[in-house]
């Protein structure tokens, strides 16, 4: 049962986690120089040189343990009713490291100035609608199961 709909959508949930590792959440244009805010922390680029000037480590971290409970989640396909348990953690999980990110950001000094959202703050709702999915597929298979008991 490891070729389950479900695992593909926990492996995407758990790849878009991953990407918000890298990718920008958002960018802030400013006179001195840009600042980007990652979940890593704040990079300033003035001269076309970036630099770190702000690390956010326990986000970071955090974002890592979700995104491989998600992974290892595809693992306990044997039982459904724990992988959807898992699942409505990892949910209630990406939704607080949500919050914590955008607590984050609006500690950023040079906000009111105007910023531009980037690729990294739409990831986390994807990764929401995968986990989303993968529910639905665990509910499918449930039925299915129930229906060949059924026939027995």
């Amino acid at each position: 049962m490891i070729q389950r709909v479900q695992s593909i959508w926990l492996f995407l949930a758990a790849l878009t986690l991953f990407l918000v590792l890298i990718l920008p959440v958002l960018i802030i244009h400013g006179a001195p120089g840009d600042l980007t805010f990652q979940i890593g922390g704040i990079y300033e680029k003035v001269n076309n040189i970036s630099q770190k000037t702000e690390s956010f480590t326990a986000l970071f971290g955090a974002t890592i343990a979700v995104g491989l409970i998600c992974l290892a989640n595809i693992f306990t396909f044997k039982n459904r009713t724990l992988q959807k348990r898992i699942i409505l953690l990892t949910i209630v999980l990406i939704l607080a490291l949500a919050a914590w990110t955008a607590s984050y950001a609006m500690q950023i000094p040079r906000l009111s100035a105007g910023f531009t959202l980037s690729a990294g703050a739409y990831l986390p709702v994807l990764s929401l609608i995968f986990c989303a999915l993968a529910i639905r597929g665990i509910n499918k298979d449930d039925q299915l199961i129930r229906s060949a008991d059924r026939l027995r």
